[in-house]
C-alpha cells in the first residue's frame, strides 16, 4: 500500500507540472514566450488587436500611452520603463533617429511589409533616408475644413484665409509650427525653411491676418465649424473626416499651394532585448485584417494599400480619408528645425501671440 501511495504522489506531481504547460497563460490560448513594451498615442490602436497578437504568438504586450510626441519622448527618456517599440510623429522620429535611439528594423523577417504602399515609405525618407528605422502607421494632411453652405466660391487655396473674404469666420490652429506652415505656403516658401527672413515675412502675414481670425484653437477648431459658429478652420484630415460625419455640409481641401503631410511611425528602440518579437508585432500591424480593424477604430488615413483597396467608392473619394496623389504633390513632411531656426520661430510666435 505504501508503494502504491508513493507512486500515486509521483503521478500527481507529474500531472500538476504538465498542467502548467498545457493551461493557457495570461488569458491567452498560447503559452507566453516573451513580452514587449509598446508606447503609442491614446486610442490609436484597437485594443482587441493586442489580445489577438498575444493569442496568436504567445508574446505578451505591455501597452503604454502618451498624449503628445513630447510627452512620449519624456517618458521614454526617463528610463523608468524600458520601451521596445515607440510610435511617434515624423519630427520626433527624426530626433530619436539622430540621437541613436532606434535600431534598424529587420525587414527580412516581415511577411506583410509590402502592404504598406511605397509612397508612404517615401514620405518617411524626409527623416529616415534609407527607410531603416521607421514603419509607417497612420498619416494625413493639414488643410481647410469648410461649410459648403456658407462659402461664396471655390475653396482651393490658402488665399481664402488671407484676402478678407471671411473676416471673423476663420479658425486657425493654436500651434506654432502649423500656423507658420500655412503662412509659409501662402507665401510660396517651404514649411522647412531655414531662412530667417522668410519666417519674419510669414509672421508679418499672420499679424496682418489676425483681426480676421475668430479664434486660435486645436481640437475645438473642427467643433466650431460643425456647430456653425465658423465658416472654415485649419484642421488635420482625420479631424475633418469626423467633422463631416457630424455635418454632411462640410468639405475638406488641401490647398493647391501645398501643405504639411504628417506621418506617424513605429520604431524599435535600442533597449529592445528581443527585436524579433518587436518585428513580429510590426508585421502583425501590416496584416490586412489587423490594419483594417485599426483603421475602423481610428478613421485616420492608412498607408495600408490592401485596406484602401477594400474601402467603398465613397470612402476612397473622401479627400480627408484617402488624400489623392494630386492633393499631396506640393506637400512636405515637417522635419526637425535647427536650434537657431526653432528659437527664432518660438520668439516670433510669442511676439505674434502678444500683438
Amino acid at each position: 500500500m505504501k508503494k502504491l501511495a508513493k507512486t500515486g504522489k509521483r503521478l500527481l506531481v507529474i500531472l500538476m507540472v504538465a498542467a502548467l504547460f498545457i493551461l493557457p497563460m495570461g488569458g491567452c490560448g498560447k503559452k507566453t514566450v516573451g513580452e514587449i513594451t509598446v508606447i503609442n498615442y491614446g486610442e490609436y490602436l484597437d485594443p482587441d488587436m493586442i489580445d489577438k497578437f498575444t493569442k496568436e504568438t504567445g508574446i505578451k504586450v505591455n501597452y503604454e500611452e502618451a498624449i503628445t510626441p513630447e510627452e512620449m519622448y519624456t517618458k521614454y527618456s526617463s528610463g523608468a520603463i524600458k520601451y521596445d517599440l515607440v510610435c511617434t510623429a515624423d519630427y520626433m522620429m527624426q530626433k530619436m533617429i539622430n540621437e541613436g535611439e532606434f535600431i534598424e528594423i529587420p525587414w527580412d523577417q516581415f511577411q506583410y511589409k509590402d502592404n504598406i504602399g511605397e509612397k508612404y515609405y517615401d514620405f518617411c525618407k524626409a527623416f529616415d533616408p534609407e527607410n531603416k528605422y521607421s514603419m509607417p502607421y497612420f498619416w494625413g494632411t493639414l488643410g481647410i475644413l469648410y461649410d459648403t453652405t456658407k462659402v461664396k466660391g471655390p475653396v482651393d487655396s490658402w488665399d481664402v484665409l488671407f484676402d478678407g473674404s471671411y473676416a471673423g469666420e476663420i479658425i486657425m490652429q493654436n500651434s506654432m509650427r502649423d500656423t507658420f506652415m500655412v503662412a509659409l505656403k501662402e507665401l510660396g516658401y517651404s514649411i522647412n525653411t531655414d531662412n530667417p527672413d522668410e519666417l519674419r515675412e510669414a509672421q508679418q502675414l499672420l499679424i496682418k491676418q489676425k483681426p480676421d481670425v475668430q479664434a486660435y484653437l486645436v481640437d475645438e477648431a473642427r467643433d466650431e465649424v460643425v456647430a456653425g459658429n465658423a465658416t472654415m478652420a485649419v484642421v488635420y484630415s482625420g479631424e475633418a473626416y469626423l467633422g463631416h460625419e457630424y455635418n454632411n455640409d462640410l468639405a475638406y481641401v488641401v490647398p493647391k499651394e501645398g501643405s504639411n503631410v504628417w506621418i506617424d511611425c513605429f520604431g524599435i528602440t535600442k533597449n529592445c532585448e528581443h527585436p524579433e518579437y518587436a518585428a513580429a508585432f510590426l508585421d502583425f500591424l501590416c496584416r490586412e485584417d489587423v490594419a483594417k480593424a485599426n483603421f475602423e477604430y481610428i478613421y485616420f488615413s492608412t498607408p495600408n494599400v490592401k485596406v484602401i483597396e477594400s474601402l467603398s467608392d465613397e470612402e476612397r473619394a473622401d479627400e480627408s480619408l484617402v488624400p489623392p496623389d494630386s492633393a499631396t504633390d506640393n506637400c512636405e513632411v515637417a522635419v526637425q528645425a535647427s536650434d537657431e531656426i526653432n528659437n527664432l520661430m518660438n520668439d516670433l510666435w510669442k511676439e505674434f501671440k502678444s500683438e
